[in-house]
């Protein structure tokens, strides 16, 4: 399986071990999608067996496109492969650019397409267990509590879209 992702190397976009360029703290590309059902937010605890942040809640679904794979594609892909979700329309919703420490001497520094979705009527989902734990749906004033008062429970990408990027991400919510 092909980990390299698209990361810029001495300015130039470089398809980099995604391992590597964890450590490295590389400026990369990511996706990442927030399903709605209401104002609630569909949200992942990630598998034990990540290679970072394993056990804590992130919201739907976050990745790293393949080289040369249209962000969309890749959040389309993403949310199949890890919660079994199909056919929801994405909405793109911009990017955001972040920098955090996410343990293990790896630093997340993404350039992410945000994508938003609103869960149709008797959407199922069916977690992979080699990506995903547990899911939640829960209210967005909740989450934003529990990120506060719970922060340790929560990825850092998601405290930092939560507290920095709501009104971009969920317009008229923030």
């Amino acid at each position: 399986m092909n980990t390299s992702i698209p990361a810029w190397v001495d300015g130039v976009l470089t398809p980099v071990d995604k391992i590597e360029a964890h450590l490295r703290g590389l400026r990369h590309k990511a996706v990442s999608v927030f399903v709605l059902r209401g104002d609630e937010i569909l949200l992942q605890r990630r598998a034990l067996g990540k290679y970072h942040t394993p056990g804590l809640w992130a919201n739907t679904c976050c990745t790293h496109p393949h080289w040369d794979e249209a962000p969309e594609t890749c959040a389309a892909r993403r949310l199949e492969e890890e919660l079994g979700i199909t056919g929801v329309a994405l909405e793109p919703r911009g990017q955001v650019e972040y920098r955090a420490d996410v343990g293990g001497g790896m630093i997340e520094h993404e350039l992410v397409d945000i994508f938003v979705a609103e869960a149709p009527e008797g959407m199922t989902i069916a977690p992979n267990p080699d990506e995903v734990m547990d899911t939640d749906w829960v209210a967005l004033d909740a989450l934003r509590a529990r990120t506060v008062s719970e922060a340790g429970s929560f990825t850092p990408w998601l405290r930092i879209y939560l507290s920095d990027h709501t009104e971009q991400i969920l317009p008229g919510r923030g």
